[in-house]
């Protein structure tokens, strides 16, 4: 006796193209990834700090720099935008690549809240012999920042913040950017559709993180291989996730912090509005504001000599303390 058919033909027939043609883009992921790692090979060296391996660029001598930077992103930012190599000049410059992200590997327990990473921050200046530093982060960088001046003092000299989200709003775009976050199906999304939909959405993208200044054509072309790679994307679609019960946690205890804080916001920001930085400036006694007109998120490229003037005096009043 035959066994009728579980699905009708042409549906059976659609199923088994679609799982082949996911399974050929997730092989096409998988060998793009590496070929992208292989295009843009580690700056810096490894260090495994409490279970985790992290990718450390280590510059200079001196007073030291601590560089965060944001979602999505790597050490590459900071190389282009010529902090690493300014800072290094003068003082000890050390950037990280947070965990998921540029060549530090993916978490096996998926997403590092701030504070996690703070410690773990914190541990691995610790085994870099470094007791007092002043800290750049970069947007999502900051919120790392905040938690290192929360829960170690007597390391943070002082803070340079640049394009942060500070306090819990309303954000309607989180949740479309969330969708590699989902458990099970976020992977699925990272290794075979969400590349591809991310490569078309790339340079509008670029446009809305520099706007209303030019697009860094450089900076785009070098964080665009290691951004695109499934691990890395999953990695921003959790931080996006976790944006904002993250700035509701850590904005209660703003009031705490004991570090100098330097604040910087591109004016025409389209991705945080500058209300964010003066909202913090308020909340802060010691806290400095700066406004940089016709530029964007990517404030650090954008006014470079201004930005950098900033960290310098933040290191000149540190080093004085």
């Amino acid at each position: 006796m035959m066994m009728p058919d579980i699905l009708p033909r042409p549906l059976a027939r659609w199923t088994i193209a679609s799982a082949v043609a996911l399974g050929m883009a997730a092989a096409a992921n998988v060998l793009l990834a590496r070929k992208a790692e292989r295009q843009r090979p580690p700056m810096g060296r490894f260090l495994h700090v409490n279970g985790e391996e992290l990718h450390v660029v280590d510059r200079g001598e001196g007073k030291v720099l601590v560089l965060l930077h944001g979602n999505g992103s790597s050490v590459d930012d900071f190389a282009v935008s010529g902090l690493i190599e300014r800072g290094a000049r003068k003082h000890r410059v050390i950037a990280i690549d947070r965990p998921g992200f540029g060549h530090s590997p993916r978490p096996a327990r998926g997403l590092m809240q701030p504070e996690e990473q703070a410690d773990l921050i914190a541990a691995t200046l610790s085994k870099l012999g470094v007791e007092h530093a002043v800290i750049f982060g970069h947007s999502w960088g900051t919120l790392v920042a905040l938690a290192l001046a929360q829960r170690h003092p007597d390391l943070v000299a002082a803070l340079v913040l640049a394009s942060g989200y500070y306090f819990p709003t309303p954000r309607p775009d989180v949740l479309p950017f969330s969708l590699p976050a989902l458990p099970v199906a976020g992977d699925a999304l990272c290794y075979t559709v969400w590349p591809l939909l991310s490569r078309f959405t790339w340079a509008p993208l670029m446009r809305q993180l520099f706007g209303p200044a030019p697009v860094s054509r450089k900076l785009s072309r070098c964080l665009k291989p290691l951004a695109l790679r499934p691990k890395q994307l999953r990695a921003t679609g959790q931080e996006t996730a976790a944006m904002i019960p993250a700035a509701k946690r850590l904005s209660a205890e703003y009031g705490h912090i004991r570090a100098p804080v330097t604040i910087v916001a591109g004016e025409g920001d389209r991705i945080v509005s500058p209300e964010q930085a003066r909202r913090l400036q308020a909340e802060l006694r010691i806290a400095s504001l700066h406004v940089v007109p016709d530029t964007g998120h990517m404030v650090h490229h954008s006014a470079p000599e201004e930005v950098f003037s900033w960290i310098e005096r933040s290191m000149i009043h540190a080093a004085a303390a």
